[in-house]
């Protein structure tokens, strides 16, 4: 890594900690701006019968009160499947799903109106879980497989086996700024719609569609999002959607922000998940044969759920290496709000039931679950283990690190020596009791779908010499505007104080991706630095000529142009430019970049998904009440490969954060539902997120140096740092269930909760002191 990586902060962080930092619903209002509120449904499922909107509309500063009859083109969007009605004509399908929005003067007005607005239902049999989806065979789509060898009869041959199932609970996702866009239609007829999205394209795309609009006629800006999480990559677009169809009607800009209570009842979730296995493995731990079927809950409708499963069943191998295997999966069909992308997509899901099958089959054979792991690593073919390299869809597992970076973090964890000490502990303490664990990660970089793998760039040069950057990729906090600004600067050699990044919009850079997949700086930072090259070639024989040299010998860098042959002279890079303009060449260029090598079959689930893959690893330890099942984390290690930072404060952010929002997601955030469907985890007082009490104050981070360059060629060596980390607090999870075995003299199997709630961790130890399961 660079120094000047090193010391990179993030652009707006003077903003965010002032409050200076603008978001969507902070810009100034447009004169005669309106708002909109929801009319909610009680029911999880029903036929709407009659909406009399009448009452409603006779008040003072009520303009309109939208249901489906107002929709002048289609009333969908779906992502990928056309199942998603922006406002159901007929029937309910999630319990407080918007059957109509009024629109007012204010919000307060629009709130009020909603209660004026009477609708007449027939409440409907409502499928509210996983199960009561099975037991009624409701699915959105067929099975999917993926699978390699005869895991049936591997199965048969094996000499021990081991069966179970793990119930895997979902995660809102909390961020600060919830669902907003403004929609203004400009003179010209264009709408003009400024979202908290993190896929513009899409949300052009999807106003458009309502508004039966070609794409053109739409341009979607995103500023900045306080928080995104996967949760704005799809769910944003039906609230542009709403508020574009409120200004169409009326002819006035409006706006939508939901509220907390609203945005966490309305919006999808982490997809909650099943998992059955049963898997075959000899004494020494090493597994000879998986079988896995995964259902999630997709809710009412398909959204992301068919990239989401297909994410899992591809990780549920985590690190380890299966020879026959098989993993099938299925979508529930819930009434309950459409689950969707959360950090990970899908992956933590399938890596939490590959960590509960190898914690099963070391705690059965009552060896240390970090040899197991160990022994079902896959390893670098030059290893001589050619044939423990590749992965059950087909892929090998290039530049493995991991066996490398597990010995570095098992040596400066101090690892062996800290669970002596914990044993110690235990055997001298009846009422408390400590666990730690090491659990690792590999995690593949890429959408699932190829032809998401693409970013574009604008650069231009201005004749002063300072740059306006804009790019495909949105900017929600994790800094890819900070890392775009650094990749810039680098290409062509200047301070970033001379780039100016520009908010993203489908006016500069059109079809783009999402920023997701922790794929953002990889793709846009490419585009980026194709459009500088671009613009570099064009400089390099003007200031080849002011210095009397050849094009070759010409050195962009320290903000500063000149020779490689010694001779002292300097220009600067505006006079370069200016030169540039007086010979009439361009200074703006496009840059564009497609992800190379990458194919993916979802007939066959065999292919080359990912571009290369993320490797981590934590040790956990915690310590447990027995008498009420409260844990707290004393300590925590985590070496993550981030490959040649971009930013290295950046990325350290986004690795502890990350680690801390799957400690979340496994420890404390648990989504309730009442009988009838009604969320009622809907507010900051019923939804525990990890806070500062919940985070170790011996909390250490090392990012791991590679002892040689990767093999694919990723942007300035750097690797992503999105997602990854969000699944090293499978360690915290894993160290809590050695706790919980502590209770029942080292008990041969530990059942336990995902989350593991003080209530979940509880039930584990009163199970294990009365003996289940030994």
């Amino acid at each position: 890594m660079s120094a000047s990586s090193a010391s990179l902060r993030h652009e707006s962080a003077v903003g965010h900690v002032t409050g200076r930092a603008i978001y969507t619903d902070e810009q100034r209002p447009p004169s005669g701006m309106l708002s909109v509120y929801p009319v909610q449904a009680p029911h999880a499922h029903a036929r709407i019968l009659a909406i009399d909107t009448a009452a409603a509309l006779a008040l003072p500063g009520v303009h309109a009160v939208l249901t489906a009859s107002d929709v002048p083109g289609e009333n969908d969007t779906g992502p990928i499947f056309h199942d998603e009605p922006l406002i159901p004509p007929d029937t309910v399908l999630f319990y407080g799903q918007a059957v109509a929005w009024v629109v007012a003067d204010d919000e307060a007005l629009a709130r009020a109106a909603a209660k004026q607005v009477s609708v007449i239902y027939e409440a409907l049999p409502a499928l509210l879980s996983i199960e009561q989806a099975m037991a009624a065979q409701a699915f959105h789509l067929p099975p999917a497989k993926v699978a390699r060898g005869d895991a049936s009869a591997a199965m048969a041959r094996a000499p021990l086996r081991l069966s179970g199932e793990l119930q895997i609970g979902g995660q809102d996702h909390f961020y600060l700024e919830t669902q907003a866009s403004w929609v203004e239609i400009d003179s010209e007829g264009t709408v003009q719609v400024a979202s908290s999205t993190q896929h513009p394209t899409e949300t052009q795309i999807i106003v458009a569609r309502v508004l039966g609009l070609p794409a053109h006629r739409v341009v979607c800006r995103s500023l900045r999002m306080g928080g995104g999480f996967g949760g704005k990559e799809t769910q944003a677009n039906p609230y542009a959607a709403i508020a574009a169809l409120a200004a169409y009607k009326t002819g006035r800009p409006v706006r939508i922000k939901l509220s907390r209570g609203l945005d966490m009842q309305m919006t999808g979730k982490r997809h909650p998940f099943l998992g059955r296995y049963e898997v075959g493995f000899d004494a020494r731990g090493e597994l000879l044969a998986l079988k896995v079927e995964l259902i999630a809950d997709g809710g009412w409708s398909c959204d992301l759920s068919p990239p989401v499963l297909m994410r899992a069943m591809v990780h549920v191998d985590n690190a380890y290496f299966v020879p026959d295997i098989e993993i099938s999966g299925l979508i529930a069909r819930t009434h309950l709000a459409s689950n969707t992308a959360f950090r990970g997509f899908g992956g933590p899901q399938g890596m939490l039931v590959g960590e509960e099958v190898l914690a099963r089959v070391a705690r059965h054979l009552g060896l240390p679950a970090h040899e197991v792991r160990e022994r079902n690593f896959y390893r670098p073919a030059t290893d001589g283990n050619g044939d423990r390299n590749q992965t059950h869809y087909g892929q090998p597992v290039v530049d493995n690190h991991l066996p490398a970076l597990w010995q570095q973090l098992l040596r400066e964890s101090e690892f062996v020596a800290r669970r002596e000490a914990v044993a110690a502990f235990n055997a001298c303490s009846a009422q408390r009791k400590r666990g730690i664990a090491i659990t690792p990660v590999k995690f593949g970089i890429s959408f699932n779908k190829t032809e998401y793998n693409q970013a574009g760039a604008l650069v231009h040069i201005y004749s002063d010499g300072s740059v306006q950057l804009n790019h495909g990729g949105t900017e929600m906090g994790q800094g890819l505007h900070t890392k775009m600004l650094a990749v810039a600067s680098r290409v062509l050699g200047i301070d970033m104080a001379r780039i100016r990044i520009m908010p993203t919009s489908t006016d500069k850079v059109p079809n783009t991706s999402a920023t997701a997949a922790s794929s953002g700086a990889d793709l846009n930072g490419q585009a980026v630095k194709a459009a500088c090259e671009t613009l570099l070639a064009r400089l390099r024989p003007v200031a080849a000529e002011l210095l009397g040299v050849t094009p070759e010998q010409v050195r962009f860098a320290d903000d500063a142009v000149f020779a490689d042959d010694g001779s002292g002279e300097r220009l600067r890079f505006e006079a370069v430019v200016g030169a540039a303009y007086r010979a009439r060449i361009s200074l703006s260029s496009t840059g564009f970049y497609r992800t190379p090598g990458l194919s993916w079959n979802p007939q066959t689930g065999q292919g080359h998904p990912f571009y290369y893959f993320a490797f981590g690893a934590a040790v956990s330890e915690v310590e447990v009440c027995g008498y009420t099942g409260v844990h707290t984390l004393r300590r925590v290690d985590l070496l993550h490969d981030a490959g040649d930072s971009l930013a290295v404060a950046i990325d350290r952010g986004q690795i502890e954060g990350g680690f801390v929002q799957g400690l979340g997601w496994l420890t404390c955030e648990e989504l309730r539902w009442n009988d009838a469907g009604k969320l009622l985890t809907d507010a900051p007082s019923t939804y525990k997120i990890p806070t500062v009490c919940e985070v170790p104050e011996d909390f250490r981070l090392t990012l791991f140096r590679r002892s040689e360059p990767p093999t694919t060629q990723v942007i300035f060596g750097s690797k992503a740092v999105g997602e990854p980390p969000f699944m090293l607090a499978m360690s915290v999870r894993e160290a809590l269930r050695e706790a919980v075995a502590a209770f029942g003299g080292d008990a041969r199997e530990v059942s336990l909760g995902a989350p593991a709630t003080p209530e979940a961790i509880l039930a584990a130890i009163e199970r294990v002191r009365e003996g289940v399961g030994l």
